[in-house]
C-alpha cells in the first residue's frame, strides 16, 4: 500500500520531492484575500484522557486553564489586528480536548473574536456527553453557539468499555436537548472496532436521531501509534462492508450525506471545521491554511504562551505548497464532502480542472469511483470507500509522524512526510 500511495503522491503533484514542513513563521499572516475562510479555536483541557484520542490535550488545571485563554486572546488580538478591515468568515469552531471546562470565558473569547471578524455561518462546539445538561447548554446557546456536536463514540455498553468510556444517561441527555435547541445538533461515533456489527451502529444511528441529534459523524477507528489504546484495527474488508452497508441504510432512510461519514436528517444541517478553502487556527496544536502555505502551532501549552508573550505567532512548522501541492490538498477536503466543483476548482485556482487533472478524472470515472454530471465530480459508494482507505493510510503515514514528532519537540527543526 505505501508504494502505491507513493506514487499517487509523486504523480498528482508532479514531483518527488516529499511534503517538507519547515520550523518558521510568518510575522504577518496574509488572510485578507482568502476567500471561504473558517475559525477554528482549540481549547486543550480535559479532566481525564481518552487513551484513544490523538488529539493535543492535557489534564485541566483551573489556574492554568485560565492562564492559557489569556494567551489565547492575545493570539486572537495579534492576528486580528493584521487585517485592515473586519474579515468575514464562513464559521468559527470550538475543539480540544473539552472545550466547555473554559465555558465561563467563552463570551469573552467570541467577543474577542468578533471585534474582527463577521461569522455567517455560526459557531459550532465540541461536548463531552457528561456536558449535556440545560444549564450548560443555556451558557452556550446566550454566548452565541448555534452548533453542537457531542462525542457520544457508541451507546453500546461493550464498546464504550473497549473504549473506556463511562454509560450515558440517554434521557437525560435528550430532555437536554428538547428544552434547549440548536441549529445542529451532532453526535460522533467510532466504527470498524473489534467485533462491531451493522446491527450495532444501526442502533447507535437509530438512538441519535431518536433523542435530539439531526446530524451524525461515522469516524472510522484509527490506531496511532503514540496512543496507549489496546484496541485493534479492523481488516479493510470487514471495514469496507460496514461503511457500504450503513451508508446504504442511512440514504435508504432518506438521511442526506453530508461528507464521506456525516449524515443528516435534511440537507443545510452540518457540522464540520475541516472543509474550508482557508482557515485559521487559534491555540495550540491548532492549524492554519491560507491559499499557499499550512501552518501548525506548536502542541505545548506552555510554549504556546510563552510565544505569545513575546507578541509572535505561534506557528511551530509551515510548508510552501508548490501549487499542485495546494490544488492536491483542495481536492482531498473537497472530495470528503463527497463532490467537487470544476467551477469552484476554476474560481480558486484560476485554471480549468480538466486541464490540471482531466486524465485523472476519466480514470476514476472508468474504474467507478466517481460520477461526472455537468462539471461536478461526485464519489460514488466505491469511490467513497477508496478515499476513506486512502486517508486512513494518509493518517497514519503522516499525521501520525508529525503529532508524534510535535507531542515531544515544542519546534521541530524540520519534517518531511513522504
Amino acid at each position: 500500500m505505501s508504494i502505491i500511495t507513493n506514487i499517487t503522491r509523486m504523480w498528482l503533484t508532479r514531483t518527488i520531492k516529499p511534503f517538507t514542513f519547515n520550523n518558521e513563521y510568518d510575522e504577518i499572516l496574509n488572510y485578507d484575500n482568502c476567500e471561504n475562510l473558517g475559525l477554528y479555536v482549540h481549547i486543550p483541557f480535559c479532566t481525564s484522557i481518552c487513551n484513544f484520542c490523538p488529539y493535543c490535550k492535557t489534564l485541566y488545571l483551573k489556574e492554568r486553564c485560565n492562564n492559557y485563554i489569556d494567551s489565547l486572546l492575545d493570539e486572537i488580538n495579534l492576528v486580528g489586528s493584521m487585517s485592515k478591515n473586519k474579515k468575514t468568515v464562513t464559521s468559527l469552531y470550538f475543539g480540544g480536548g473539552t472545550p466547555v471546562l473554559a465555558i465561563r470565558r467563552l463570551k469573552e473569547i467570541i467577543t474577542v473574536i468578533k471585534k474582527y471578524f463577521i461569522i455567517t455561518d455560526g459557531i459550532g462546539i465540541e461536548l463531552h456527553p457528561n456536558n449535556v445538561n440545560v444549564k450548560i447548554l443555556k451558557i452556550l446557546k446566550n454566548a452565541g453557539v448555534t452548533k453542537i456536536s457531542i462525542g457520544i463514540q457508541s451507546f453500546q455498553k461493550k464498546y464504550q468499555d473497549i473504549l473506556g468510556r463511562k454509560r450515558i444517561n440517554i434521557h437525560a441527555l435528550s430532555n437536554a436537548l428538547n428544552k434547549i435547541k440548536f441549529q445542529t445538533v451532532s453526535m460522533d461515533f467510532i466504527f470498524a472496532l473489534p467485533n462491531q456489527q451493522y446491527d450495532d451502529l444501526k442502533n447507535d444511528i437509530e438512538i441519535a436521531f431518536s433523542h435530539g441529534a439531526n446530524h451524525i459523524a461515522i469516524y472510522p477507528f484509527i490506531d496511532f501509534t503514540f496512543t496507549s489504546s489496546k484496541v485493534s484495527a479492523v481488516k479493510k474488508r470487514k471495514k469496507r462492508k460496514l461503511l457500504d452497508k450503513i451508508t446504504n441504510y442511512c440514504l435508504n432512510m432518506g438521511y442526506s450525506r453530508n461528507s464521506i461519514w456525516t449524515f443528516s436528517t435534511e440537507k443545510g444541517v452540518d457540522y464540520s471545521s475541516m472543509t474550508r478553502d482557508n482557515f485559521i487556527g487559534f491555540g495550540c496544536s491548532a492549524a492554519t491554511l491560507l491559499n499557499d502555505s499550512f501552518k501548525i502551532n506548536t502542541f505545548s501549552v506552555d510554549a504556546y504562551c510563552d510565544r505569545v508573550k513575546n507578541n509572535k505567532i505561534p506557528t511551530s512548522l509551515t510548508i510552501r505548497f508548490t501549487e499542485r501541492q495546494r490544488m492536491i490538498y483542495y481536492l482531498f477536503w473537497a472530495f470528503y464532502s463527497t463532490k467537487v466543483d470544476s467551477r469552484d476548482f476554476e474560481s480558486f485556482f484560476g485554471v480549468p480542472l480538466n486541464k490540471m487533472y482531466g486524465n485523472e478524472l476519466k480514470l476514476a470515472n472508468l474504474l467507478g469511483l466517481v460520477k461526472e454530471e455537468k462539471g461536478v465530480y461526485t464519489l460514488t459508494l466505491k469511490g467513497a470507500f477508496y478515499y476513506h482507505y486512502y486517508e486512513n493510510f494518509y493518517t497514519l503515514s503522516y499525521i501520525d509522524k508529525m503529532w508524534s514528532i510535535m507531542r515531544k519537540e515544542d519546534f521541530p527543526s524540520k519534517i518531511k512526510l513522504k
